[in-house]
């Protein structure tokens, strides 16, 4: 037989070879200066942090995981392919087979050295990047602190679930790797060489070749063993159980045991492998192989399908109560709802609060919200903003303030640098990053009132303007760090004796020849002075001014990763960061105060969510962050973090003492996280419940608070959170609110975060959750409960109810125009004593111009269907618990209430009648006054009408005022002259009365 000759092998030129060479130099140098100037300038940022020891704990774990998977895996599979070629066969039966393969025999040869060592050090690079993206999960296992609770099947301690399985896991799966590849790396170069002849007569493995893949077999099954063995363990993660998480029925009588078995019947099977080494005879390794799969098929699947269909579904609510009561308590603690105060909660028309409970409220009516933070942007912008390079974010933030010895919530936000918004020469290189460096300024107005007169409908910004000056004291209010940053980097400082040349805020009438420029002069940022820093940054940022502009200088720092959020999550790596970071004013300096989740994804038992899916709701995306999608099934709001809005200093605080997953990291990165004893008393004052867990929280007590495990499987009693009433454009849920009010069983009024929650796949009531935020009673959870016998009135009815009332509709349709357009404010739910909730929502109007901007218009108030419609919260409350009940509501005038039987008009339109000419009035009815105010209301209609047909809201704001104290004016006429001034409001509706004669 003719044997053929061996294709050629193509070779390259020198030239070519040369090019090729400096080509992939070249490529290779820019990869890596690339990759070292990045790491560098992270570096510097660490450095000028204070983290350094989290940037090299994380260097130095990702490259010990990377050696080590490099190393293992590279040498495990050169050795096996050195092995195979070292014991190849020394003379090859002739063959068809052997003739095709010695081609590449041919070919590989001269190069065997070359395709061994190449190929490992492939695959060892694919394996230590691979590992060393694992570097969490080895930190865990190696520095993991006792949880002190076992689990409730193999009375483990939790923290072998949390922080040793997923390690064991990540190395089993790493040993499963490298065997398979040895496996196949060996069995190929067996086949290269002779060693396996598949179609060659006689012997089809040499002795080599089977002893070699003998052992890489046994040992595989060997894994298959220990697989087997911490398969028990993984059964608290089954989601078997369909409606639960965790060992199910048929997990712990069925696949346990089967597990076991399987795992005794894989070291049989593997012993059988490894005898075949001296058996020389593949039909007991065959027969193992066999044995195991069918074993795993029979034991493994199909026994425990039988039992699951045909033994606990018939009757799975009775069997799997035990193990749904396991999942109940697991999940409760895990996310933090184990302790959850339940209030038996009945709203009853027939037992209302009073007027006069009412006008004696201090604590829930007086600061109920009118500012809707997620609508008023844009007139924080309007007003506030002085000059276009600054701005404000999309959606403002609730705090709260005690000023002159008075605790209420504000609307805040500061008023940060707008990168987007330079135009023109503002967004040249100098003028960008050196010009325009900062923000300025801290703007504040009470939440539960707005501005009267000519200016109605506007915040009553308290603390505003540049300098910046009200009732909250800022002493710092230079802004280099904060949420519009947008990745854009900042070049500061000058020697000292330059002239400024950082814009800081105009002077007097903010004319262009009335700027006042400033230098930084704080410790925020990294020194680059030296030439070498400077073209460390030019190469970073692709930007050559580094090296060519004059604006740099000995003193000049960059500062860079600004947004507060940002620089929190690169100083805490092992931390999910809220998606809201706000500002607050501590000790006179602006901070932003940012909240830290330690989660897990191996918490036995407990449900595993979506992070990022069920924190969406309406409002995600629009001035906040969305978190990732990550699955998670355990988090703890474990710290509070703090960024300097000046130097940009980050502070992280141990919040939760109690969080073992916390007490792992701080182990892990010793001095990074603060004691909770470090934290003071005026940073304490401002924390508030995170918005991200609390939706968490909330999203799982719509089913986990259910105790009966019956009743949780067939979902009796669940709840759901309702979609957002206030937007007709979003399908996502109604976000939570902040609000300043008194808690059934509370002495006084409390920060707190709430939300409704309807029945299931129903628009009715059925609780109300809050959260406290008061150093005092913070992270307390109360759930209202209300009857199930009863439907109460939803978000979503109750705003039907607000747009299908009569007046309500009409001035949609006039607010809702060319010129202008209705927008609804948050919905917020009030509970009102001890039977009660209160529903409160502010109409805003905005012009269609440009430069238009949300105003308050009126207000809503929906009690026990009953709907209020009125300028005024006062107003509205009087219209639905009768006159005076207002009187303790912010935006009340403080007078006293109109005679039982006088109304209180709502509808600008409808006012008293004027006394009946032909009527005698008593002698001390002043004739003139009454004549004088019906004049008045007649001009202030005539005003209101011309100002509505004009689409002009300032007059129309005007107007109101001016006839409601025309109307004042005439009921207190009125009264001596005898007879009614108007008919009330009836049954929630808005005040009717006759008009007066035009």
């Amino acid at each position: 037989m003719t044997m053929r000759s061996p294709l050629p092998v193509p070779t390259l030129s020198r030239r070519a070879k040369v090019v090729l060479a400096a080509a992939g130099v070249l490529i290779a140098l820019f990869v890596v200066v690339g990759t070292l100037t990045g790491v560098y300038v992270d570096f510097l940022w660490f450095e000028e942090t204070g983290y350094t020891d989290v940037f090299w704990t994380e260097i130095q774990t990702r490259a010990l995981l990377f050696a080590l998977a490099a190393i293992a895996m590279g040498s495990i599979v050169a050795l096996n392919l050195y092995l195979a070629y070292r014991f190849k066969p020394a003379f090859r039966p002739m063959s068809l087979e052997q003739q095709n393969l010695e081609r590449y025999r041919r070919a590989v040869e001269p190069r065997r050295k070359l395709a061994i060592i190449g190929g490992s050090v492939v695959l060892a690079l694919f394996a230590g990047f691979t590992a060393q993206g694992s570097w969490q999960t080895w930190l865990l296992w190696r520095n993991g602190q006792e949880f002190g609770t076992a689990d409730a099947q193999f009375g483990r301690d939790i923290s072998f679930f949390a922080f040793d399985y997923p390690f064991y896991r990540f190395l089993l799966g790493f040993a499963f790797a490298i065997v398979l590849l040895s496996l196949i790396a060996a069995a190929a170069t067996h086949y290269l060489f002779g060693g396996i002849r598949l179609q060659t007569p006689g012997q089809k493995l040499s002795v080599a070749a089977r002893v070699h893949l003998s052992v890489l077999l046994g040992i595989f099954v060997l894994l298959k063993a220990i697989a087997y063995y911490l398969d028990r363990y993984g059964l608290v993660y089954s989601d078997r159980g369909e409606v639960f998480t965790g060992a199910s029925y048929t997990d712990i009588n069925a696949l346990l045991p089967a597990k076991t078995i399987l795992m005794f019947v894989a070291i049989i099977c593997a012993v059988a492998m490894l005898a075949n080494i001296l058996v020389k005879n593949f039909l007991l390794p065959a027969v193992a192989l066999v044995l195991l799969m069918l074993s795993s098929l029979v034991i493994g699947v199909a026994f425990p399908a039988i039992m699951q269909q045909f033994y606990v579904q018939p009757s799975a609510n009775q069997r799997e109560a035990d193990f749904i009561e396991r999942a109940i308590e697991a999940t409760r603690e895990a996310y933090g709802i184990s302790d959850v105060e339940y209030v038996d909660y009945t709203q009853d028309p027939e037992t209302a609060a009073t007027p006069e409970e009412l006008r004696n409220d201090t604590e829930t009516i007086p600061n109920a919200r009118l500012l809707d933070p997620n609508v008023l942007s844009a007139t924080f912008t309007a007003r506030q903003q002085i000059r276009n390079v600054y701005g404000f974010p999309d959606r403002l933030d609730i705090d709260r303030y005690t000023v002159d010895g008075v605790t209420q919530d504000y609307v805040v936000a500061v008023r940060e640098l707008d990168t987007n918004a330079l135009t023109g020469n503002q967004t040249n290189w100098i003028n960008q990053h050196t010009v325009f460096t900062h923000g300025n300024g801290f703007v504040a107005a009470p939440a539960n009132t707005v501005v009267t007169g000519e200016e109605g409908g506007e915040p009553n910004f308290t603390t505003a303007d540049l300098p910046v000056r009200g009732d909250i004291e800022v002493e710092q209010s230079r802004i280099y760090y904060g949420e519009l940053f947008d990745e854009v980097y900042s070049v500061v400082g000058a020697p000292e004796g330059s002239e400024p040349r950082e814009f800081d805020r105009p002077e007097g009438g903010g004319g262009a020849d009335q700027e006042l420029n400033s230098t930084y002069n704080g410790e925020g940022g990294v020194a680059v002075g030296s030439f070498f820093r400077q073209l460390v940054f030019a190469i970073e940022y692709r930007e050559r001014n580094f090296l060519l502009s004059g604006e740099l200088n000995d003193e000049s720092r960059v500062m860079y990763v600004r947004d507060p959020r940002d620089r929190v999550e690169k100083a805490a790596p092992f931390l999910e960061v809220d998606g809201d970071p706000y500002p607050a004013v501590i000790d006179g300096k602006i901070m932003w105060i940012v909240d830290g989740y330690t989660t897990l994804n191996s918490y036995p038992y407990s449900l595993q969510q979506e992070l990022g899916e069920v924190t969406q709701d309406s409002l995600t995306g629009q001035g906040t962050t969305a978190l990732a999608n990550d699955q998670v099934n355990y988090i703890r709001n474990s710290v509070k973090a703090t960024v300097d809005a000046h130097d940009g200093t980050v502070t992280l605080y141990q919040f939760d003492t109690e969080d073992p997953v916390l007490a792992t990291w701080m182990s892990a990165f010793p001095g990074t996280v603060e004691p909770e004893s470090e934290i003071g008393d005026e940073l304490r004052d401002h924390f508030r419940y995170p918005e991200d867990l609390f939706k968490v929280q909330r999203e799982l007590l719509t089913s986990y608070h259910v105790d009966d495990p019956v009743a949780f499987f067939n979902s009796d009693d669940y709840w759901q959170v309702p979609d957002d009433p206030t937007d007709n454009n979003s399908t996502e849920v109604q976000p939570p609110y902040y609000i300043l009010a008194q808690r059934p069983g509370e002495d006084s009024a409390s920060f707190q975060l709430t939300s409704a929650l309807n029945a299931l796949e129903r628009e009715n009531l059925s609780a109300f959750v809050s959260a406290a935020s008061d150093p005092e009673n913070y992270g307390e959870l109360q759930v209202l409960r209300l009857p199930g016998s009863t439907p109460y009135r939803g978000p979503q009815q109750v705003q039907n109810a607000f747009r299908t009332n009569d007046e309500v509709a009409r001035d949609l349709t006039l607010f809702n125009s060319e010129d202008s357009q209705a927008v609804f404010g948050n919905l917020l739910t009030l509970p009102i004593g001890d039977g009660g909730l209160l529903y409160v929502e502010p109409l805003y109007v905005r012009g269609s111009g440009e430069s238009a901007f949300p105003l308050l218009r009126k207000v809503l108030v929906n009690f026990a269907g009953d709907v209020g419609y009125a300028d005024t919260l006062s107003q509205a409350l009087d219209q639905v618990f009768g006159p005076g009940a207002g009187e303790g509501a912010a935006d009340s005038d403080g007078s006293d209430p109109p005679p039982e039987d006088s109304g209180t008009p709502t509808d600008p339109t409808t006012t008293p009648t004027p006394t009946d000419p032909g009527t005698s009035p008593p002698a001390d009815c002043d004739d003139a006054a009454l004549a004088q105010a019906a004049a008045d209301i007649n001009a202030a209609l005539d005003a209101l009408a011309t100002a509505q047909q004009s689409g002009d809201f300032a007059g129309i704001g005007t107007a109101q005022s001016e006839l409601a104290a025309a109307t004042t004016a005439y009921a207190t006429a009125y009264g001596p002259c005898g007879g009614s001034a108007g008919a009330g409001s009836e049954g929630g509706g808005s005040s009717s009365t006759p008009t007066p004669t035009p």
